[in-house]
């Protein structure tokens, strides 16, 4: 690969001063792949739940026993864990028209969620009639953040004024397309508290508590649901997330997960498959293995997506460039940005990570109208599964400041080429600060 001793001894200073935080994801790492082999031995996992099924998928071992499987790894009461489920979009709409009924309101603690979500909450200049929340009456509120994270006090006070309408609080963890700071599993849980605390002193049923665990798991030794193994302990209700990222390890073909408190979990599971018959249905068709085996890698693939994440801060950082979060900074997510600031660098910054990897190395990433985003995007996505986030990607929306998310690193030494090549065309192109 064509990568200049500048950038190469950029990347050599990077790995010395970070030992330290490389050792600590490590650490996490580790930790981690001790409760997954916890939950897998806890579960019996053997080669029978390989075993596909189809048509109704009445009685298959593996699926019920990946859903078990799933809720002990993330420490929750209950959950499923489906390829049924082609999404992290997909995953949150199951949760949301799940949990929502009309006259409803969501109410979103992490202001405007993820671009995907739009057309999914809906508004009142929407003509298509598409079937989106607010088509069904269910209202929208949300509460924008503070510097320092989720805006606690406006929440309790909205809760405050609540005659009960608000039935689920959103809580978005990762940043999505915005530069506000990713939260930890701890400010995500004491916001549950405060939730339901305010709601139980207005004399109102608690709503439920969703997060959006996209791009977080197995980044801490914790996550956001309840632990009922830990008294006193406030969790959310339902976490959500996509197995084409951390939790499906490279390994998963598609699939995603609804975990959490048992009524959260079955009303969501209802919506997936229909009143009556919930999640005692539903066809592996084959998937089983790869869904096991994804669980298995998650811990140590995260790992090394984080280390790629922290290379990416370290070089842009030293070439002059904006980047969020900083080299050494801890994260709770595996999203670097990198503010380019000019279309012509952040779409150098998408072909230099393409040219690096090993699917469609070849071709030139162009800014393209992507459905379901409201500005044009420009993705590198040279991916062994489609639009699989966990292996080294980078895409961004063609607007000011023109910044770059990158994601993802099944290895470190590959995610470490795609971040060198990526420094090279940018520089290359006269993008360099």
């Amino acid at each position: 690969m064509i990568i200049s001793k500048k950038i190469r001894d950029i990347a050599k200073d990077a790995e010395l001063e970070m030992r330290g935080v490389f050792a600590d994801i490590d650490r996490i790492a580790e930790e981690n792949t001790e409760r997954v082999l916890d939950a897998f031995r806890e579960a019996e996992i053997s080669e029978s739940h390989f075993t596909p099924s189809t048509g109704y998928g009445y009685g298959d071992r593996g699926r019920d026993a990946i859903d078990a499987v799933a809720a002990r790894i993330f420490r929750a009461e209950t959950g499923f864990m489906r390829s049924s489920v082609i999404s992290g979009t997909h995953a949150l709409t199951v949760a949301l028209f799940g949990l929502l009924r009309p006259g409803d309101t969501l109410l979103s603690v992490t202001g405007k969620p993820y671009d995907t979500l739009e057309e999914v909450i809906g508004s009142e200049n929407d003509e298509a009639g598409n079937g989106s929340l607010h088509d069904f009456g269910v209202r929208y509120e949300e509460i924008p953040m503070t510097e320092s994270g989720i805006d606690v006090a406006a929440v309790k006070a909205r809760i405050a004024r609540s005659s009960g309408e608000i039935k689920v609080v959103f809580i978005q963890r990762s940043k999505g397309y915005l530069t506000r700071p990713t939260l930890t599993v701890k400010e995500i849980r004491e916001t549950a508290y405060e939730v339901r605390k305010a709601a139980s002193e207005r004399g109102v049923g608690a709503p439920f508590v969703v997060v959006d665990n996209c791009y977080g798991e197995f980044t801490e030794t914790e996550e956001p649901c309840f632990d009922p193994d830990i008294p006193g302990e406030s969790g959310v209700d339902l976490t959500v997330g996509s197995l084409i990222k951390n939790p499906g390890g490279g390994m998963a073909d598609t699939g995603g997960y609804l975990i959490g408190a048992p009524r959260a979990v079955e009303l969501a599971g209802y919506r997936l498959c229909c009143p009556g018959v919930g999640l005692d249905a539903g066809a592996s068709l084959g998937q089983n293995r790869n869904i096991l085996k994804g669980l298995f890698y998650a811990p140590h693939t995260v790992a090394q997506a984080m280390k790629t994440a922290h290379l990416a801060a370290y070089v842009f950082s030293a070439l002059g460039f904006h980047v969020d979060p900083g080299p050494l900074d801890r994260r709770s997510d595996i999203i670097q940005t990198v503010r380019l600031g000019t279309p012509e660098g952040l779409v150098g910054f998408c072909r230099g990570i393409q040219s690096a990897s090993p699917i469609d190395s070849h071709v030139s990433p162009e800014p393209w109208d992507m459905p379901g985003y409201s500005d044009r995007v420009v993705m590198a996505a040279g991916a062994f599964v489609n639009g699989s986030s966990i292996e080294l990607s980078a895409d961004g929306p063609m607007r000011e400041p023109y910044t770059a998310f990158l994601q993802g690193g099944l290895t470190y030494e590959s995610g470490k080429l795609g971040i060198l090549r990526a420094a090279q065309c940018v520089t290359e192109n006269g993008g360099a600060l």
